[in-house]
């Protein structure tokens, strides 16, 4: 793979959706919105799907994906964090059906999605990456692929030293990748 730095592919932090700690689900909801409709769409087709979450002094702690909105909505799941786990673990579908029957969160009224949304803390679902969720800015993109394919990853936070400075998605990585692959001569 060419050697090409990551800080080419990543997403700057500053066009990217934030909120404090302590915003609430609808508050990430609106932030996430608002970042989608003003992103540059010629740098990359692609909407973002997260939510960056900062303390007090803009560091980024988390982020929020979509799982983790519709896991917030529904804490009772969160119990059964790893649903791929449960399933890997060799239970039958049949089980499983019956459990996603039993923790539906759209048998309930809309209204509750609301109120649960006025109240939840991002704070108190967002994913804290792990060490291996980070990449510096200056590595090559080959190592990032390496990177999102082996931790199965959506996305990866870039460093310049200790501070946080974009996000690297999967979806970019995929398009420049898929790109090289059809200016091959095959022929």
């Amino acid at each position: 793979m060419e050697k090409t730095a990551v800080r080419s592919f990543m997403v700057p932090l500053s066009e990217y959706a934030t909120v404090s700690q302590d915003a609430t689900l609808f508050e990430a909801v609106l932030a996430l919105e608002k970042a989608q409709q003003t992103m540059d769409r010629d740098r990359s087709p692609y909407l973002h799907r997260a939510v960056l979450v900062l303390d007090e002094k803009n560091a980024v702690l988390g982020k929020v994906g979509q799982l983790d909105v519709l896991r917030a909505l529904e804490p009772r799941v969160t119990h059964m964090e790893e649903g791929k786990a449960v399933s890997r673990a060799g239970f039958s579908p049949e089980l499983l059906h019956s459990v996603a029957q039993e923790y539906a969160l759209l048998n309930k009224p809309l209204r509750d999605l609301c109120t649960k949304a006025a109240n939840a803390k991002v704070r108190e679902f967002m994913h804290t990456p792990e060490e291996a969720e980070f990449i510096d800015e200056n590595a090559e993109l080959g190592v990032a692929v390496n990177a999102l394919v082996m931790g199965g990853y959506q996305s990866l936070l870039v460093r310049a030293g200790e501070r946080i400075v974009g996000i690297l998605r999967l979806t970019d990585v995929f398009t420049f990748v898929s790109g090289a692959v059809k200016s091959c001569d095959l022929g």
